[in-house]
């Protein structure tokens, strides 16, 4: 019997940037097997004409879908009718997961700033998605060079970090990273918390966050059954967790949670987004205006997110409603 047959909607994310080299690239060179389709949805002129430039040769389980907005190709630009265009094109694939014409979606980068210019609310992928699907209770894990990292705060200034943190949030991640564990075949797996501050606190003396927030939503955690840590600091906690002590880190903040990842896994990182009814992965870089149109981006990250969203799609969704 062949396995049944995965159709995963890739979005190429903002034209400028090197998005779609890295979706065409990685459906294009990988050997994918019959059991995978790719839909990929962008401005299938701009699309077809990257093509050409990378002198690829699309395979018949390739499709491209058009988004409907009109746009040249101008590699390291910053335009609104390519973020308009990454816009569409998301909207277009969640619509394909939550009709059952996609099993996943895996999502190239887009524009923050071009996103921002357009008038496009949404900080970025993720809170874009929570609300297309209509989902609450969500979360950014991050994985790659062994380790994977689940985010308390996402896109926030520094400075408001700490007045962001509640008790409720950081128990909804430890919550969302316990189910992603066994999403990902891992029972009962040992999550790792970081403190906020340098010791995680040193008793009080850097700072109460880990007294007055972290630890005791770290007991909540433990009531509900999830094998949880203490708050640990954070200059230690990815070194054990590498060491295989945990198998996951939830940090409080990007950088806290990113730096390392990115250190140990920069070419192969990946983004996924828990809580969502649907499946939607992405490799963990940005647009890379700067070698845009260069034929320079390695595709290495992008095959790891669609390898892992075949992989999810083809097991039960803890938050499909």
């Amino acid at each position: 019997m062949f396995p049944a047959m995965k159709r995963i909607g890739i979005t190429i994310g903002d034209v400028n940037g090197i998005g779609p080299e890295v979706a065409l690239k990685a459906v294009v060179q990988e050997k994918w097997g019959h059991e995978v389709e790719f839909m990929l949805y962008g401005p299938v002129t701009e699309m077809k004409r990257q093509t050409r430039a990378l002198e690829l040769e699309v395979p018949e389980y390739v499709h491209f879908r058009d988004v409907g907005v009109d746009i040249r190709w101008n590699p390291g630009e910053v335009e609104i009718d390519a973020s308009l265009a990454a816009e569409q094109a998301i909207r277009m694939a969640v619509e394909g997961c939550q009709n059952g014409n996609l099993d996943a979606m895996v999502t190239a980068p887009i524009c923050k700033e071009g996103f921002h210019e357009a008038g496009i609310k949404f900080p970025g992928h993720t809170e874009f998605l929570a609300e297309l699907t209509n989902t609450k209770n969500f979360g950014m894990m991050l994985l790659g060079g062994g380790l994977r990292v689940m985010l308390v705060t996402r896109h926030l200034p520094l400075s408001k970090v700490a007045a962001a943190l509640t008790q409720d949030m950081i128990v909804e991640h430890i919550e969302l990273t316990g189910q992603a564990l066994k999403l990902f075949g891992i029972e009962n797996g040992k999550i790792g918390v970081c403190g906020l501050n340098p010791h995680a606190g040193d008793g009080g003396v850097l700072g109460n966050e880990e007294i007055e927030l972290i630890n005791p939503a770290i007991k909540k955690a433990r009531e509900k059954g999830f094998n949880v840590s203490d708050a640990i600091p954070a200059d230690t906690i990815f070194y054990e967790a590498l060491r295989g002590d945990y198998d996951a880190v939830v940090a409080m903040y990007h950088d806290q949670g990113l730096a390392p990842l990115k250190m140990v896994g920069f070419d192969e990182g990946i983004n996924v987004t828990l809580g969502l009814p649907i499946i939607r992965t992405s490799p963990d870089h940005g647009t890379a205006f700067g070698i845009a149109g260069q034929n320079k981006a390695s595709a290495k990250s992008m095959k790891c997110a669609i390898e892992l969203a075949i992989e999810m799609a083809g097991k039960p969704n803890p938050w499909k409603h």
